[in-house]
């Protein structure tokens, strides 16, 4: 079962009209407006948080293992910053990146079912930091920019996409001085990335590999 954080209405799986269905993902303890989860901070165990993921073909979330790698590479780096997740999906990073204190999370996402699918889950988590825009990631980054400290960027694979949203992202002022982007390739894909991203951190899970970049101003 769980426990709606905005409403107290108690869900479990059978549950009819249940927000996660029967398809989830298990996210961090959900954080309030002052950045601590209040069971945290009582020193109690604090549950996780599903979110509904969906049935939809082509969603591809990040496995639990990688975003809990991903997350712990991230560590408290998240608080009050400013991130945008392309190619949203579930929209798992970009929720887990609001329960650890991010600002405001813009999630980019092409199919207006997919995307219902995260306005609903945030309007279920009571997230109000969240905005999903309903576009092609391409077509979103040739608009006016507004940099982001932290870029997700995890590409529907063998499509070509990850080098030249890379580049667009940079070429466009889509990042903060010293932003970080996650990339999630296909395994078999070393993408070309601008030449002042540094990789930070890198792991493989499955078909992917997962890569952490640090800009550095140029």
């Amino acid at each position: 079962s769980w426990t709606n954080p905005s409403t107290g209405r108690r869900w479990s799986r059978g549950d009819a009209g249940n927000p996660v269905g029967e398809h989830w993902i298990s996210l961090a303890p959900w954080s309030d407006e002052s950045g601590e989860d209040p069971l945290l901070a009582n020193h109690g165990p604090a549950p996780s948080n599903p979110i509904a993921a969906g049935d939809h073909p082509g969603l591809r979330p990040t496995p639990d293992r990688v975003r809990e790698t991903l997350f712990n590479w991230l560590g408290q780096a998240l608080h009050g910053k400013q991130v945008l997740d392309l190619f949203a999906g579930t929209g798992a990073l970009g929720i887990e990146s609001l329960s650890r204190g991010a600002a405001q999370v813009t999630f980019v996402e092409r199919d207006t079912h997919v995307a219902a699918l995260i306005r609903d889950n945030l309007a279920t988590l009571g997230a109000t930091q969240g905005q999903v825009v309903t576009a092609d990631a391409q077509a979103f980054l040739e608009k006016p920019s507004q940099p982001a400290d932290l870029v997700f960027l995890d590409p529907p694979f063998h499509q070509g996409l990850a080098a030249s949203c890379c580049a667009a992202l940079e070429a466009g002022g889509w990042l903060a001085s010293d932003a970080m982007s996650y990339l999630e390739p296909e395994q078999s894909l070393t993408p070309a990335v601008p030449a002042n991203w540094n990789l930070h951190r890198e792991t493989q899970a499955g078909e992917s590999i997962a890569r952490l970049y640090q800009r550095v101003p140029s």
